[in-house]
């Protein structure tokens, strides 16, 4: 799944301006090291901004700890912290500031480029320095992310090695059967005796993962109580049930359908300015893209299995309406119940079967 999670929030939302005196930090993160800029802010005064790297290990958070002390920096909500969302690599870096009580707030990558307008130049330094400045501009709207939980670390990992090896085994079967198409019979059985090791060691890891998904979700009494309400909407199936509680932290700030449906790429936008720009509404590209396949997959479930999609699809169809647009439609009506059933803590009614 990659870098295309929703990000979480706490209902904390820190006010450090309000202080006499505040610490912003920006960190650019990479793979094996990270560049942390620091900045005070006395009296409303900003001060010179200082910048050290560290490797990005438990031995480097161990010196960072160091560093922030002798810089005197509170480990509180007079400190904020930003950093751009890098999927694994920032993790050691998220426990360690959720464990020492320093707000931090992992923001989208692309919406914090933007942000800084036109820049010239790039290094890690400098990106760090830029992810400090935004901290600053932006304190009074920014909002810390969620503390780190390992169970959903634990989830996304089991999730995300579940699709690699199931692309790994699709691969290896389409590879086989465009064989088929040109090798003789002798050489084609040969081929698939080769590959049926593979394929069944493939099978054998993605069913052993799928029972750890089951395990980690049964021991958890509020992941399995949210997942056991959006399986009880029309569309949606296990693998879709976890993947959304991933993106949205088992719903801990009550994500809206809106927003769900907006990440997922789902919600339409108008594009138009003056008489000079009248476009039709359209889905912005960015959008979580496996989260989308994924809904695009049972919204086409939904519409066999539930009488409701089907006569809604048709009707539409019938109207004019393209069919990826109708699909796209019922993709939106899956999420926006499926935020509703855990908001509301109950299970989906369905009334279309009771006024058919």
């Amino acid at each position: 799944m990659g870098q295309k999670w929703l990000m979480h929030y706490s209902q904390f939302k820190p006010k450090i301006m309000k202080k006499q005196t505040c610490f912003f930090l920006g960190i650019d993160v990479s793979k094996l090291w990270f560049d942390i800029t620091l900045m005070m802010v006395v009296n409303f005064q900003k001060q010179q901004m200082i910048t050290e790297r560290f490797d990005n290990t438990i031995e480097g958070l161990a010196l960072l700890k160091k560093w922030l002390k002798a810089h005197k920096v509170k480990f509180n909500n007079d400190t904020l912290l930003v950093i751009e969302n890098t999927g694994i690599y920032h993790r050691l870096l998220w426990q360690f500031f959720c464990e020492n009580n320093i707000p931090i707030h992992i923001g989208n990558a692309a919406h914090i480029k933007k942000s800084f307008g036109i820049a010239r130049g790039k290094n890690d330094k400098i990106d760090s320095q830029r992810l400090c400045s935004y901290a600053y501009k932006n304190d009074d709207e920014l909002q810390a992310s969620a503390a780190l939980n390992p169970v959903f670390l634990s989830l996304r990992d089991l999730i995300t090695s579940r699709t690699r090896l199931i692309a790994q085994l699709n691969a290896n079967k389409t590879y086989l059967k465009e064989l088929k198409n040109i090798n003789d019979k002798a050489t084609q059985k040969m081929m698939e005796k080769i590959y049926e090791t593979a394929m069944g060691g493939l099978k054998k890891s993605i069913a052993e993962i799928e029972k750890q998904i089951a395990s980690v979700i049964k021991n958890d009494p509020s992941i399995n109580a949210n997942y056991n309400l959006l399986l009880s909407v029309p569309g949606i199936g296990p693998v879709i049930a976890i993947y959304i509680l991933c993106c949205t932290n088992n719903f801990a700030n009550k994500v809206s359908g809106k927003q769900l449906a907006c990440y997922a790429g789902l919600a339409p936008f108008s594009e138009s300015s003056g008489k000079s720009l009248k476009g039709r509404n359209k889905v912005h590209k960015m959008a979580n893209k496996e989260l989308k396949a994924l809904l695009h997959m049972g919204a086409l479930s939904a519409i066999q299995h539930y009488k409701e999609f089907r006569d809604y699809y048709d009707r539409k169809v019938n109207e004019g309406k393209h069919p990826n647009c109708v699909l796209n439609a019922i993709c939106n009506k899956i999420v926006l119940r499926a935020a509703a059933v855990v908001n509301n803590q109950k299970k989906y009614v369905d009334n279309y079967k009771k006024t058919a």
